[in-house]
């Protein structure tokens, strides 16, 4: 006979996800265990598994999740006929949601290289497309850079955001808006 899920499943899982995000962030993912995921899960390794196969399985989810919710955003902005316009709509956009999944853009930062070739392969070809939309904006915007500057443009934004949650505080002074304004302004004022 088969086995009925919980009428909770989707959240518990989704709670799995999210505590070991928090977990995977702070110590890393080879400084994690099955058991302090299930102890912070507040259940049994057991039940973990009825969520998970594996450690693995969990921070592939974590990234894919991200990376996917980073894509929905670039695919809402894709349309946006002004250059100008959708860098500034990627731009909100992207810190919005790293501000959001702190902990979730963490380990996909810190911990890529903890995922077998194929699975890795995936989130890289996905960051690909992110790069490769915001150089083509670049290129639209200053359409006298070669293709190979615009992608070095490009590679200069995702270095300026992506390490933004080491240091920035959204419920700080400087609030999420202004920082995406503030990034907005310093890539267009070098192209000029």
């Amino acid at each position: 006979m088969a086995r009925t899920q919980a009428a909770d499943y989707d959240e518990r899982r989704t709670t799995v996800l999210d505590k070991a995000a928090e977990l995977y962030a702070h110590a890393g993912f080879h400084g994690c265990s099955i058991a302090d995921l299930a102890a912070a899960c507040g259940m049994s390794k057991s039940l973990l598994y009825h969520y998970f196969a594996s450690k693995e399985d969990i921070l592939f989810e974590i990234m894919d999740g991200h990376i996917g919710a980073l894509a929905e955003v670039a695919d809402a902005c894709r349309s946006e006929p002004d250059p100008k316009a959708r860098f500034g709509k990627l731009t909100h956009g992207f810190l919005e949601l790293y501000a959001d999944a702190s902990a979730r853009h963490r380990v996909l930062v810190n911990d890529l290289d903890k995922l077998p070739e194929g699975r890795r392969r995936h989130i890289v070809d996905t960051e690909r497309t992110l790069v490769d939309l915001v150089a083509r904006t670049i290129g639209e915007i200053a359409p006298a850079l070669s293709k190979d500057d615009a992608r070095v443009r490009a590679m200069l934004y995702f270095g300026m955001i992506n390490w933004s949650h080491t240091w920035f505080h959204p419920k700080g002074s400087f609030t999420v808006e202004a920082l995406a304004d503030t990034v907005i302004d310093q890539m267009l004022g070098g192209l000029r």
